[in-house]
């Protein structure tokens, strides 16, 4: 399921309020387009306040990223994906070879003096590969604030990743997901942080940037109202794996091509995501063309975007409207990209669709982990 949703960090894969003035923010930032990227052949998406701030970066408008350190004295930047799709931090050891980790910056557990060592080995796999090293310990700092003791990977073996690792602007991978989806059961940092700041209010939220070269946010301790227009609706989660809920429709000019279904809120997935042939469906409506034969990504006339039908997205009974400016990833109008892949799951897993940064970069959404819900309104 991660082929999307563990990351798509990979092919890869960053709140209304009493608490407002106590938010810690993450700026992020973002570059090219994904439609670039795909043309340059450099990348194939698949299946991402207050007085601090962490800024959210983005890279070929597919990975979204920002700043955290680790360590005393503080190492870093670097410059991980924040990924509510998956729950595991994992950084570069200092001992990944260049062939592996490439020129990314790399952790140094010998100059940290709160290193403690584990060695459980670490294993993940993404759908373009997979990952692997060993855990350790140490005191994390996002934004102000710091998690002592936090569990995190070292990662020795990073080949799965490819290309998309040799060109990207992230190290690692921060997940913002449940506990019971970590790999070797490590406490997500987002955890850590609560139980540690008893101040900090249990959400955290991600306000996305529409275009290259403007900064985004992640915001930790509350809801950003500057963010978001009208009232933030609550959508309860379904279980407490990824960021789950109930969908009950999704519909292109009124036709329904999905009900009954469920999603999943992944900040690591650059696009949104539904089985092949819905995607193929909508291609066909709104005459779209395959980028590369064989593959669920489709290209459409830059000249009808304008024209084309809303995607309308039924979430637990709030529909949230996509224009095709909204789901047609425009590359300065020399190509234009269908921001909705094509993902297979197995069968056992239902029929599940991803609401990606193109859901998120229209929709606010704020991650409650104490009221286990969504709550979201359109951002500003």
């Amino acid at each position: 399921m991660r082929v999307f949703i563990a990351a798509l960090a990979f092919a890869l894969i960053c709140f209304t309020s009493l608490f407002v003035s106590a938010l810690t923010t993450i700026p992020l930032k973002r570059h090219k387009s994904l439609s670039q990227a795909v043309r340059d052949k450099k990348y194939s998406p698949r299946v991402r306040l207050g007085d601090d701030r962490v800024i959210i970066h983005d890279f070929e408008g597919v990975q979204f990223y920002g700043p955290m350190s680790i360590g005393t004295p503080a190492q870093g930047p670097f410059q991980v994906c924040y990924d509510s799709g998956s729950s595991n931090l994992w950084l570069p050891a200092e001992s990944c070879p260049i062939s592996s980790c490439f020129l990314h910056k790399r952790y140094d557990e010998y100059t940290s003096t709160t290193y403690v060592k584990n060695n459980t080995p670490f294993n993940i796999l993404y759908g373009s590969g997979p990952v692997s090293g060993y855990m350790s310990q140490d005191t994390v700092h996002v934004g102000g604030l710091s998690a002592a003791n936090q569990g995190f990977a070292q990662i020795t073996n990073a080949t799965g990743l490819g290309a998309a690792f040799l060109i990207g602007k992230f190290d690692g991978i921060l997940g913002l997901a449940w506990p019971s989806i970590a790999v070797t059961g490590a406490t997500p940092v987002f955890q850590n942080l609560l139980a540690q700041n008893p101040s900090l209010k249990p959400e955290f939220a991600f306000y996305l940037p529409e275009q290259s070269g403007l900064n985004g946010e992640l915001d930790f301790g509350g809801a950003n109202p500057d963010h978001y227009t009208g009232d933030l609706v609550t959508i309860p989660l379904t279980n407490e794996t990824y960021w789950e809920g109930k969908l009950n429709s999704f519909s292109l000019g009124g036709t329904v091509l999905v009900s009954n279904a469920r999603f999943v809120a992944d900040s690591g997935t650059s696009t949104l995501t539904a089985p092949p042939a819905v995607v193929q469906q909508i291609a066909t409506t709104i005459g779209a063309t395959q980028v590369i034969p064989g593959r669920s990504e489709y290209a459409v006339d830059c000249s009808k975007v304008a024209s084309l039908p809303d995607l309308d997205i039924n979430l637990d009974g709030h529909t949230f409207t996509l224009k095709g400016s909204d789901y047609i990833i425009n590359d300065e109008n020399v190509e234009c990209i269908l921001g909705i892949m094509g993902l297979e799951l197995p069968p056992e897993l239902g029929e599940i669709l991803i609401m990606g940064d193109v859901f998120l970069k229209k929709v606010y959404t704020v991650f409650n982990v104490e009221e286990k819900a969504l709550k979201m309104a359109y951002s500003k």
